[in-house]
């Protein structure tokens, strides 16, 4: 199963007070390397963006107002994040934004069943930490140099790496099998028998120097 990273922007903090998306972001990846494929929608909320917000993300109500409205892009990112497993991070904040949107034009909600939250994720590792995505990319030395300011995008890119040090995964790494390779015992032979080191020996000289600068130089071997 591929794994979505998905994160959103919103012009508020809940959508019980009429608060509504302005950008959605999902990454795919397999096995946590990206596929490439991206979704990402900067939408228009259809409602004044607060100041507050604004701050945060720097999209205003001017520049959304002629983007397209969540209903527009609802079935393709439903048909993005079909059957794969879904990591956000605060999964309860994205997930009650999407499906508040979701039920008011008549779709299907995201279920939790595929859902990670590695909000959670983190709590359980680092309990009674900050676990904000900040904190987690400065504690595993993420940079952070182009977040000046909330984007969906980079938020998910960042969640990538953060989990899979969550997971102690470090970077995925390429696995090669001896059929790929093309190696057996015989080749290997055949590749050692082409490989040689040449030893050196120290003339007598160079070990009569070598005794006399250790008695000179080192005064007292503490170790």
């Amino acid at each position: 199963m591929n794994e979505i990273f998905l994160d959103t922007e919103t012009t508020g903090l809940s959508p019980n007070d009429r608060h509504k998306i302005v950008e959605v972001a999902c990454i795919e990846t397999n096995d946590l390397i990206p596929t490439k494929k991206i979704f990402h929608k900067i939408i228009n909320p259809q409602r004044d963006v607060p100041d507050g917000a604004y701050k945060v993300h720097g999209y205003s109500t001017e520049f959304l107002k002629d983007k397209e409205t969540f209903d527009k892009i609802a079935e393709d990112l439903i048909d993005f994040i079909k059957d794969k497993k879904i990591i956000i991070h605060n999964a309860s904040f994205d997930l009650g934004f999407l499906n508040h949107e979701l039920k008011l034009i008549r779709k299907n909600e995201i279920k939790r069943d595929n859902v990670v939250d590695s909000l959670e994720v983190a709590r359980g590792k680092f309990p009674g930490s900050s676990n904000s995505l900040d904190a987690l990319c400065r504690r595993f030395g993420i940079d952070l140099s182009r977040r000046n300011k909330h984007n969906a995008l980079l938020d998910c890119e960042l969640l990538r790496e953060v989990y899979i040090n969550l997971l102690d995964a470090k970077e995925p790494k390429l696995i090669f099998s001896n059929e790929n390779l093309n190696i057996n015992v015989e080749n290997r032979t055949s590749i050692n028998k082409k490989y040689c080191k040449m030893i050196v020996k120290a003339t007598p000289e160079e070990i009569k120097s070598h005794s006399a600068f250790i008695k000179k130089e080192i005064k007292k071997n503490f170790y």
